[in-house]
């Protein structure tokens, strides 16, 4: 009896070990934990950033270069303003602009950087000033339901066809 409670116990044993190694690799290579190594820091402001979380990826031209480090609200200003971690190789010029972008209807979100043309390159700590917040599909869908029964309330009844004689 004793020598199965000791082989259930290591057995045990093994199983939580196995899965700590697993949870530790995910964390240092999923591109989701841990602090994204080193980077750049630049920060932008949102108007909203529905569905972006931290982890999330930042790319340019569908090319990961970054994640998003952190997320709050500005309370000046209810904005949201994110912290982007860039590849520090990257030479980004002042003007990039930044949107948040979707990878589909079902997908997750992102932001995605559109380099600009300036002489001046963003430094670490830089702001990124021209931005595009979320678009809510939820929103839209709702406008165009809206707009779709207005156009049927205002459309003038058909006159009745008269008899043929």
């Amino acid at each position: 009896m004793a020598q199965r409670s000791f082989v259930e116990v290591a057995t045990g044993a093994v199983v939580l070990l196995v899965a700590a190694g697993f949870l530790g690799f995910a964390m240092l290579h999923g591109g989701r934990g841990g602090s994204g190594g080193d980077g750049m820091l630049l920060r932008a402001s949102f108007d909203r950033i529905d569905g972006l979380t931290n982890g999330a990826d930042v790319r340019i031209a569908g090319v990961k270069v970054g994640s998003v480090s952190g997320s709050r609200i500005d309370p000046q200003n209810f904005n949201a303003e994110l912290v982007l971690r860039v590849d520090r190789g990257l030479k980004l010029p002042a003007d990039t602009s930044a949107e948040i972008t979707s990878e589909g209807l079902l997908g997750g979100k992102y932001v995605s950087l559109v380099p600009g043309g300036s002489d001046r390159l963003l430094v670490d700590g830089g702001r990124i000033t021209e931005t595009q917040g979320s678009v809510s599909l939820e929103s839209l869908l709702g406008k165009f339901i809206f707009s779709v029964t207005q156009m049927n309330s205002t459309k003038p009844e058909a006159a009745p066809a008269e008899p043929p004689k």
